[in-house]
């Protein structure tokens, strides 16, 4: 089984070191692995100037860049790339690790550089809370972090895929340029051939090659109720939403320091909700309805993946006001089925205690 440090590509993971509170500092080795990403790589048109720039760069990645150096690439495009990549670096440096620059941005709002950027060190932060994890469902859940999922309810089963994968998959069928072709020709029949994960693929998980081809159940628990008032709750082995639930706590554990309980649950039946976060727009829009009592029509609901409930372990942690209530969040889809989950909302909407 491979750990998390070698394991996800596209986040220079093992380009990262760790300061004494367990966040990630950033190394030569980072800066020079952003260099040679495809948006600053060289490329057979770049002009001398952007040659001798990137050169230098790599063997000094700190290297003050001025107005001048990016005036004399040729490429509109290059001035730009390298101008991101001052911002990046700086701002980088400046705060120190990539979770202080992340919550900086998210609280701020200040967002500078490309999502592309941003997502490649929500990833690497991503490795960072699950080292250690051993468990396929849980490093599987995480993906929704960084990557948006289509979510579609097939024989019973609620399930994501990867969205790039998946466009991919249905536009090749999975032959590349050789299916493109074969497809467009009528001769193959558009078809996507992903697994569900579960105990008997998790092995695969760890060992494929090509990466975000499982599904994930997202089914929920089945629950049936017995007779004098009992419920008996039929747990579905290796929930995606309890997986995630997992990911989540952890999440807040790493950049917040807060530990608090997540648990998926089928609806809100509380006459005393206080405090709710969605964990993406739709569930958001979706959940401030419900809460003023604005109507949702059905569309809209069906669009719910699942409802969480969390609660803090140290009530203290929580605002004064709402001290020992329950957090509900939500998740959602869009109206194509595509879900975007933003965990930078847990980070910027819990109601925390002003010392926490």
């Amino acid at each position: 089984m491979k750990p998390f440090s070698s394991f996800w590509p596209g986040s220079a993971y093992n380009c990262l070191e760790r300061n004494t509170g367990g966040w990630l500092v950033p190394t030569q080795a980072y800066w020079r692995w952003v260099l040679q990403r495809p948006e600053l790589a060289l490329v057979p048109e770049s002009c001398p100037a952007e040659i001798a720039l990137h050169h230098e760069l790599l063997q000094d990645p700190v290297r003050v860049v001025s107005p001048a150096d990016l005036d004399a690439l040729q490429d509109s495009d290059a001035r730009e790339n390298y101008a991101v990549y001052v911002r990046f670096r700086d701002g980088l440096l400046a705060a120190g690790t990539l979770e202080a620059w992340y919550l900086e941005r998210m609280r701020t709002g200040v967002v500078d550089i490309p999502a592309v950027l941003v997502d490649v060190v929500l990833q690497a932060i991503v490795c960072n809370v699950l080292e250690g994890v051993t468990d396929a469902t849980v490093a599987r859940a995480a993906e929704m972090f960084f990557r948006p999922q289509r979510v579609a309810l097939q024989s019973g089963q609620m399930l994501a895929g990867d969205k790039a994968t998946l466009d991919v998959l249905q536009e090749t069928a999975g032959l590349g340029d050789l299916g493109r072709v074969l497809l467009q020709s009528g001769a193959l029949q558009a078809g996507v051939d992903v697994r569900v994960l579960s105990a008997d693929t998790a092995a695969d998980y760890w060992g494929r090659m090509e990466r975000y081809q499982f599904l994930l159940d997202l089914t929920h628990e089945l629950t049936q109720d017995l007779s004098h008032g009992l419920t008996l709750k039929l747990t579905r082995a290796r929930s995606g939403l309890k997986a995630l639930a997992q990911v989540l706590e952890r999440w807040l554990a790493h950049m917040l320091a807060v530990t608090v309980h997540i648990e998926p649950v089928h609806q809100i039946n509380d006459p005393q909700w206080r405090w709710h976060v969605g964990l993406d727009v739709e569930s958001s829009a979706i959940l401030n309805d419900l809460y003023e009592e604005r109507p949702v029509d059905a569309d809209r609901m069906q669009r719910m993946v699942s409802l969480f409930i969390l609660t803090f372990e140290n009530p203290h942690q929580m605002r004064f006001d709402v001290t020992g209530k329950p957090v509900y969040l939500g998740l959602a889809t869009d109206a194509q089925g595509v879900l975007r989950l933003k965990p930078q909302n847990l980070l910027i909407n819990l109601p925390l205690a002003a010392a926490v």
